[in-house]
């Protein structure tokens, strides 16, 4: 399988790349933890992410941290291009977290602005918001949604019409498998003219997110990229005057009048910082290289495989039910406790099986949720045998 430029794969038919991304995925990691199902909490790293971690650490012990910055204008490209963006439009940050907060809370809005988000909405972002309206003036606008949790298109153009002045949406929320409809959710705010941030922190790496046309992304690296933890970023095509970082840094604005307010420079330089983990960024962009050579829609169309088998294994076993369309194009699948289990009590058995699953607390969509959910979520080359045993735990047979 060769690559050209970042995003363009020249092999066969993806149907073809789909039958190999779990073989070729895995035989890229030495070391594969046995029954990790956590993808969506931290997924597996492979060599070539450690390798090239090791290889900056290295230099910048050699040369010093300054002189060793390496140039990652081609990482850049390679995290642009999954969006349709161009390196310029690319910040690094230490988090999706930091980075919602980075943009959010350096977005020109004036009292009185509506910010449209759903109840659906990851608790971290709502608390943002919800801190921003108090001090800025902003009036929240919930966007309905249906009962699959999905955004409703209808609903969101009435909310337009009425009048908004941003949409913040996960396209996959962290508690739930559903992908929302970002293509015709993007297009509508589009025609409106009002910006859309979209979460990509559960899709990037995991579904397609191109034809969303957002004005900004926000991501993290060690999810569904399976990048190394403490690195996130921003992508912001649809930069805009009203779009800076909250606070002016050295690196990302210039001051030549000091009676003047600094200005931020071009691209979204203005959102990073110079003082950054920068072998972390190096292990990120060697893991998105990593996800081009596989072939992105191959990966997507692999993972939503995986997570129709889960959900078509696992819904049921021990009267667990899965919380989304048991078809949803998506490997993220989580899982209501029967009466007579909880969902701590199934994490503990799983982990006595060796499995890794993740939980969801209230907490994670408060708007959302009223209880704990159990959260499983396939790395590519997961096999059937892993799930049929954690089925197995569920129904109590195992663990």
């Amino acid at each position: 399988m060769t690559t050209g430029q970042a995003g363009e794969v020249r092999a066969g038919p993806v149907g073809e790349r789909r039958s190999s991304v779990g073989k070729v995925w895995r035989a890229g990691r030495s070391v594969m933890p046995g029954g990790h199902l956590d993808a969506a909490g931290c997924n597996v790293p492979g060599d070539r992410v450690l390798d090239a971690m090791a290889v900056h650490l290295a230099l910048e012990r050699e040369r010093g941290g300054y002189r060793a910055v390496p140039d990652l204008t081609e990482p850049r490209r390679a995290l642009a291009a999954l969006v349709g963006a161009g390196p310029r439009d690319v910040a690094f940050l230490e988090s999706g977290t930091a980075a919602m907060a980075a943009l959010l809370g350096g977005w020109r809005l004036g009292p009185g602005a509506r910010v449209g988000r759903a109840r659906t909405e990851y608790g971290s972002t709502l608390m943002l918001l919800h801190r921003l309206a108090e001090r800025n003036g902003w009036r929240l606008v919930d966007l309905p949604v249906g009962g699959d949790t999905r955004i409703d298109p209808d609903g969101l153009r009435a909310a337009l019409a009425a009048g908004l002045d941003l949409v913040v949406v996960s396209h996959i929320a962290s508690h739930r498998g559903v992908v929302q409809p970002v293509a015709e959710l993007g297009a509508l705010c589009r025609a409106s003219g009002v910006p859309l941030v979209l979460d990509v922190c559960q899709s990037l790496g995991h579904v397609d997110v191109l034809g969303a046309g957002a004005a900004a992304y926000v991501g993290t690296s060690r999810k569904w990229l399976a990048g190394p933890r403490g690195v996130g970023f921003l992508i912001t095509p649809g930069l805009t005057p009203a779009m800076d970082a909250p606070a002016p840094t050295l690196s990302g604005h210039t001051w030549d009048d000091p009676a003047e307010d600094p200005e931020p420079v071009p691209g979204a330089a203005r959102y990073e910082s110079s003082e950054g983990a920068i072998a972390a960024r190096a292990g990120l962009g060697a893991a998105v290289l990593e996800h081009h050579e596989l072939g992105p829609a191959a990966v997507h169309e692999h993972l939503a495989g995986l997570g129709r088998t889960a959900r078509e294994l696992l819904d049921g076993a021990g009267g667990w039910r899965v919380a989304e369309p048991l078809d949803e194009p998506s490997a993220l699948i989580t899982l209501r406790p029967p009466p007579h289990d909880t969902v701590e009590g199934a994490a503990a058995r799983a982990a006595a099986a060796s499995l890794l699953v993740g939980t969801v607390p209230a907490a994670r969509a408060p708007l959302d949720l009223q209880e704990p959910l159990l959260r499983v979520s396939p790395p590519p080359g997961t096999s059937p045998e892993t799930l049929e045993s954690l089925a197995e735990v569920l129904t109590g047979r195992r663990g």
